[in-house]
């Protein structure tokens, strides 16, 4: 019997501590859709911030938690203020799940974030509720073991494109970066050439690896073979220059820098 569909969740509080605006936004539609007419509260994208909404407020009965927000690491968080909530993390990060497992966690998930795995952490926090503090089984080391090695996720090998009248692949290893142009999505393939894709940047961002590929900004999603020139600038910003790119002002953000560059030297 799935929990989460014999359940009203109307009572239910939840709170998004995440930074970046793309990734706040599918969960909050995931949850949506999962847990109908619970409150969503967020998104935060900071330590500050998130301090001082639960210094303010009422506690509330579960927390979505980024390792990596815009000001720092968000287990400082828990230096500043007492959470007794439920925990479930979401990052792109591996590293931080022993430290994780340490707090009130209730599941650690990669991002971008699978339906399947987010209903699964969605029905142990709703049994955890129904269940006596005292009866609430204690993790075991292989259960750790498992969390910490998520199922695999797939992503695309291929794009779809129209040429003419033909429609033709073009294989990831192919492209050198996806932009936005006027509501329009394109890929530019290492050689220069240019096709219209059917996704959203936000879209393709699920779709590519995280090994390969960074969203550097709205409007860019690049290879890491593409990063021809990277320049301090402004603001503790970024520039970057993509090989065979007419566009000389991508900034990287400074709340971006850090997690551009640890992926860039990966």
């Amino acid at each position: 019997m799935n929990i989460l569909t014999d359940v009203k969740y109307t009572d239910l509080n939840i709170l998004l501590i995440e930074d970046e605006g793309p990734a706040a936004r599918r969960l909050a539609q995931l949850l949506h859709e999962k847990l109908p007419g619970a409150q969503i509260n967020g998104h935060i994208d900071t330590i500050t911030t998130a301090v001082q909404w639960l210094r303010t407020y009422p506690e509330p009965d579960l927390i979505f938690l980024d390792i990596q927000l815009a000001d720092g690491i968000s287990f400082e968080i828990f230096e500043q203020v007492k959470v007794t909530a439920p925990i479930i993390f979401c990052t792109a990060y591996d590293q931080y799940a022993i430290r994780a497992f340490k707090l009130n966690s209730i599941d650690y998930l990669l991002k971008p974030i699978d339906p399947d795995e987010l209903g699964q952490a969605l029905n142990k926090f709703q049994t955890g509720r129904k269940e006596p503090v005292s009866q609430t089984p204690m993790i075991s080391l292989d259960q750790l073991r498992s969390l910490m090695q998520p199922a695999a996720k797939t992503f695309k090998n291929r794009f779809l494109v129209k040429v003419g009248e033909r429609i033709q692949t073009i294989d990831v290893q192919e492209i050198a970066f996806f932009f936005s142009e006027d509501k329009v999505t394109f890929l530019q393939t290492a050689a220069g050439r240019k096709f219209i894709v059917d996704y959203t940047l936000d879209e393709i961002e699920d779709m590519v690896s995280p090994d390969t590929f960074f969203r550097l900004n709205r409007k860019y999603i690049s290879a890491i073979s593409a990063i021809q020139d990277v320049f301090t600038y402004s603001n503790s910003r970024l520039k970057i220059h993509l090989a065979n790119c007419g566009d000389n002002d991508i900034l990287i953000s400074r709340e971006k820098m850090g997690a551009f560059k640890d992926w860039m030297g990966q």
